[in-house]
């Protein structure tokens, strides 16, 4: 495990700038890029500190603020400790950020985010990996099919709506998909029913696209998060195994 060095950055998008965290090993050479997309809470230390055990593997890892157009982070103030059922005026104010990300401006920002990590003297050059939580993960799905030419490997945890009826599901983009995939979904999560789950598993399939499938028996959305709630450690350290086996397969 490498010690890291951790820097706010800006970063320049078609739409303003985008506040961010990145973190890298502190050896001063270049390690592969990761994307690292956040859950619907924001960029926030845990967040960080996710980055950095990240990075301490070996990555070169950027968590971008995906509600930049709402202000810095935090956009929404929290507590150390999250829990929805005794602050519920969260949700009245973080749903109408993730209403507000549409599938043009991820594209969007996405383009932003990968060309910085190109640029980058701390990235080396080849393609990048992609690992998001919650609403994440459907960022990640939604990158990997806009920006094929960029990405090695995305990973999704307890995401919501991955394969939804809606025209503009991000399960939709399967046929531009070339990079390895790994999904692992919440058994226990009404955001990603079962028939989406074999949606997503069905068309992904079909599209030839490589990947794999888990649901995590007993874990709630969530799971992965410390800071909240829905915290289950036996299934954030499965997430991690697989996580990074699959960067140590693609990148």
């Amino acid at each position: 495990m490498d010690t890291v060095t951790g820097t706010l950055v800006d970063i320049t998008t078609p739409d303003g700038t985008a506040d961010a965290y990145l973190v890298h090993p502190d050896d001063g050479q270049p390690h592969p890029g990761v994307l690292l997309y956040q859950d619907a809470f924001g960029l926030r230390p845990h967040l960080k500190a996710m980055a950095d055990r990240l990075a301490a593997a070996g990555y070169a890892v950027l968590v971008p603020n995906v509600f930049y157009r709402h202000g810095r982070a935090p956009v929404v103030a929290l507590s150390e400790y999250i829990d929805m059922e005794a602050r519920p005026d969260i949700v009245g104010k973080i749903v109408p950020l993730m209403e507000s990300l549409t599938p043009e401006t991820t594209e969007r920002d996405a383009g932003a985010y990968l060309a910085w990590l190109a640029d980058s003297p701390l990235v080396t050059d080849g393609l990048v990996g992609i690992t998001g939580y919650c609403m994440g993960a459907r960022l990640a799905l939604h990158t990997a099919g806009t920006h094929p030419d960029r990405i090695a490997a995305a990973a999704g945890f307890h995401g919501g709506g991955l394969a939804s009826e809606a025209p503009d599901s991000p399960h939709l983009l399967a046929g531009r998909i070339t990079a390895e995939l790994y999904f692992a979904h919440a058994d226990a999560d009404p955001s990603m029913p079962e028939e989406q789950i074999r949606r997503l598993e069905d068309t992904l399939t079909e599209a030839g696209v490589q990947h794999r499938c888990d649901v995590y028996q007993g874990a709630h959305h969530g799971y992965t998060q410390s800071d909240t709630a829905a915290y289950d450690a036996v299934a954030a350290e499965r997430h991690w195994k697989e996580l990074l086996a699959l960067f140590a397969r693609a990148l």
